[in-house]
């Protein structure tokens, strides 16, 4: 029976802001490696496995991220299948379950995996699964729960019994509850894997939650595709009730089973967690980037675009980006949430956006913004092509810094090089294209009376936008 990954690359991660935010989340950065992000080291991690074409499940707003990061580690053949709005995850397995079996004759067992987990002994990991699978094939619903190392407060724990079976579900314990079940040694951190069958998920959902499984089939079977991704009904999805696959079908059904894994993981939830599992120096601290640090301890210190200099501090979370700024004590890591809730109370972006956004077509970094005006830096990958467009309420003036831009320009249609520029009035359809094998970037200046993003009318897009 064929094995089909289900990576869940639907969360966002704002306990990682300002890092992670809303366009670009967590499970796309390389957080613990110097290669790879999350989402990408949570794929190769199964491709040993024998498996068949990898499903993910992901946001809308994430889909050409999603995508761009697949085919850059060689994952050309994934279906990616998008969520209209996060329903959290027994309907996202629900879609992918439907998805796996849409082209199959059999059944096929779905090893659910969450993008933003970190695993390193990866014998350990297939030895796991490995054994886990006689379990599904014989129609269990397989968790998987990790050896405890410490008295941890974050993780929701299972309780086993004998011959794998779930004796409990608990959810997160205070510290007291927590040392205990360590010292017991009958629970393991519930680790968010599943292995199991399609149809045997799908069944226990229909007996357990009806409505999610009626809402969730709906919205799939009005699907559309478009280029590599697979667009449920959004009308009907989002009538779907929300809720875990825990609450939903593993605590309910008489099929849960857990196998124990006791290799490492961690799902890198909050900055205190990504210092409990990096890579440290002589003075305990975890040092990202164009950092230096005197007379500092067990502090975790990220730069992204400047120097960042620690002088005497402990304990201390610092990140830096270029529109914001975290210090925190690292005992408080859990409480990032409450600085994004204020952010988007003030009608703010910094937690929807960083200066540099990335499109299909490649990126742009708003380098000035004023009364009236605005300066990009944009890049356009090789063979790339923003859309044909106009603006009602603003002029762009483009000036090609390298590589070789073709523009349409009103009814021209023009090759521009290296330091020549074109004039695009208000309410000119233009569009912008690489026709080369190297990267293009250009300087767009802006000016007029609005520069909203919401100011552009598409009359073509190759992107579906």
């Amino acid at each position: 029976m064929k094995i089909v990954p289900v990576i869940l690359s639907g969360g966002i991660g704002s306990r990682l802001w300002p890092l992670s935010r809303d366009h670009f989340p967590k499970q796309c950065y390389a957080l613990v490696d110097a290669h790879y992000s999350l989402l990408q080291q949570t794929m190769l991690r199964t491709l040993s496995l024998e498996v068949a074409d990898p499903i993910v499940v992901c946001n809308e707003d994430h889909r050409f991220l999603i995508a761009q990061q697949l085919q850059s580690i060689g994952v050309k053949n994934a279906r990616i299948v998008l969520e209209p709005k996060g329903r959290n995850t027994a309907p996202a397995i629900a879609l992918a379950a439907l998805e796996a079996l849409r082209s199959q004759a059999d059944d096929v067992l779905m090893l659910v995996l969450p993008a933003d987990h970190v695993i390193r002994d990866i014998a350990a990991f297939e030895t796991t699964i490995k054994q886990a699978v006689e379990l599904a094939k014989d129609d269990a619903l397989v968790t998987f729960g990790v050896q405890p190392t410490r008295p941890e407060t974050g993780y929701g724990y299972i309780r086993s019994g004998e011959h794998f079976a779930v004796a409990e579900f608990v959810e997160k314990p205070n510290l007291e509850k927590a040392q205990a079940y360590l010292d017991s040694g009958d629970y393991l951190w519930n680790s968010g894997m599943f292995l199991f069958r399609a149809k045997a998920f799908l069944g226990e959902l229909a007996v357990h939650r009806d409505d999610i499984y009626q809402a969730v089939s709906q919205a799939y079977q009005e699907r559309s595709e478009d280029l590599d991704f697979v667009r449920v009904d959004a009308e009907l999805f989002a009538q779907c009730p929300e809720e875990s696959i825990d609450f939903a079908v593993m605590e309910p059904t008489k099929k849960a089973k857990v196998v124990p894994y006791a290799g490492d993981w961690s799902d890198i939830g909050a900055w205190d967690s990504l210092y409990d599992y990096a890579d440290k120096d002589a003075d305990d601290n975890v040092l990202l980037g164009d950092v230096m640090a005197e007379g500092s301890t067990n502090c975790l210190i990220r730069s992204e675009s400047r120097l960042i200099a620690a002088v005497g501090v402990q304990d201390l979370v610092i990140v830096e980006t270029a529109d914001a700024v975290l210090v925190m004590d690292k005992n408080n890591a859990q409480d990032v949430k409450k600085i994004v809730k204020r952010i988007q109370a003030e009608g703010r972006e910094e937690h929807m956006y960083h200066t540099t956004v990335h499109r299909p077509w490649g990126t742009y970094q708003t380098v000035d913004l004023g009364h009236r005006h605005q300066v990009k830096r944009i890049m356009v990958k090789p063979g790339e092509k923003l859309s044909v467009q106009m603006h009602h309420h603003r002029a762009e003036h483009w000036v090609v810094v390298s590589g070789t831009a073709k523009v349409q320009n009103g009814d021209r249609e023009i090759l521009l090089t290296e330091n020549e520029s074109t004039y695009i009035p208000v309410g000119v359809v233009h569009a912008l294209e690489n026709p080369s094998d190297l990267p293009l970037e250009i300087i767009e200046v802006q000016s007029g009376s609005y520069l909203g993003e919401d100011d552009i009318v598409r009359f073509s897009d190759r992107y579906g936008r």
